[in-house]
């Protein structure tokens, strides 16, 4: 009789009903209490199918600068110094070359008194000619004097203008500000005319570069937004240009992209997806908002009813945190984005404000 009573009251026990999973002690009779959410909004957005190449940050500014006149270099900048337009960058020895300006001076003197001679025998001539003192013959002469003379004398001009010029040139100065990032001779060393002395780089005119496959060309214009890596940042760039002439060797075509909002250095290594096919509009939602099980890929919207609604979907292009969806999911639809873990079709739900702008 006693193990009778206990086997009945084991059965009564195990028929109890037991509390729902995960349900609180507050839980209503209704079914389980709202959960608490985070949503976005579904998108239509143009999508391209991309691959990630690599590319690096270069600048725009980017000159190996060479001397201009033959040399022994005197000065050259140290690696890593900032200057700004017009600055020496080295310098060269101009001993020779004020001599030479030195002579060039000495025949402008020369031959603006050989000038100022003959424009004076010239007038004095035509002075006499009047009078028919002299032979229109020896006024001709003369005035053919006075032209050599003047031509003489531009051409002494010029010739002090020239060596003027190669003076200055001794001095190698910076087209642009920038910084000097390698030096190809040193001090003592001579030079000659377009050996290179520097090399300048300005670390604020920046941007990318990616060499893309012909696959890509047609895909690949002027405006064209892409992505771009830098890890652990990432940031969308515009092309700035395309050149459509390919490597010999390695067939890509070299295309610039103008960045936003980074400051990578220049020699950074990034990487950019870029596009293999024409865009095309897509209903797209944030990664986080797909729910993947061993049934498939789903996403849960908010209902009309504010109620979580299953919608089975099938994944496509992708693009940053964004992914293209195709199923019942449309533009402007709710979607949650955290907290649909546990969530279960049906169950109402409370949406967490968004935080205010800081």
């Amino acid at each position: 009789m006693v193990f009778r009573w206990v086997l009945s009251v084991a059965t009564v026990f195990v028929l109890l009903p037991a509390p729902a999973w995960g349900q609180s002690e507050q839980t209503s009779p209704g079914g389980p209490p709202p959960a608490l959410v985070k949503v976005a909004i579904a998108t239509q957005m143009h999508m391209a199918p991309s691959v990630w190449l690599p590319g690096s940050i270069v600048s725009r500014d980017d000159a190996r600068v060479a001397a201009e006149v033959d040399g022994r270099l005197v000065s050259v900048a140290e690696v890593g110094s900032r200057v700004s337009t017009g600055d020496p960058l080295a310098g060269i020895d101009d001993t020779e070359l004020k001599i030479l300006k030195a002579e060039a001076e000495a025949v402008v003197l020369r031959d603006r008194a050989k000038r100022q001679y003959a424009e004076q025998e010239f007038a004095r001539l035509k002075r006499l000619t009047a009078k028919g003192l002299v032979t229109k013959s020896r006024l001709d002469q003369a005035r053919a004097e006075r032209d050599a003379a003047h031509g003489e004398w531009q051409v002494a001009n010029a010739r002090l203008d020239g060596a003027q010029d190669r003076l200055n040139d001794t001095i190698i100065a910076a087209p642009f500000s920038g910084v000097v990032a390698e030096r190809y001779r040193r001090v003592g060393e001579r030079v000659s005319a377009g050996d290179e002395v520097v090399r300048l780089v300005s670390p604020e005119s920046l941007e990318a570069q990616v060499r893309i496959p012909p696959a890509s060309l047609p895909h690949v214009t002027l405006g064209t937004e892409v992505q771009v890596r830098a890890n652990p940042s990432q940031s969308h760039a515009q092309v700035r240009s395309v050149v459509p002439i390919g490597d010999d060797r390695s067939r890509l075509y070299d295309v610039r992209l103008t960045l936003q909002d980074v400051h990578w250095p220049a020699g950074t290594t990034v990487r950019v997806s870029v596009p293999t096919a024409t865009p095309k509009q897509v209903v797209a939602v944030p990664r986080d908002a797909l729910v993947l099980r061993s049934s498939g890929v789903s996403v849960f919207r908010v209902g009309e009813d504010g109620k979580a609604q299953l919608i089975r979907v099938d994944t496509g292009l992708a693009e940053g945190d964004m992914i293209e969806v195709i199923g019942n999911i449309n533009p402007g639809d709710q979607v949650i984005t955290r907290g649909g873990e546990l969530l279960r079709p049906g169950q109402a739900l409370k949406i967490m404000p968004e935080p205010a702008p800081q």
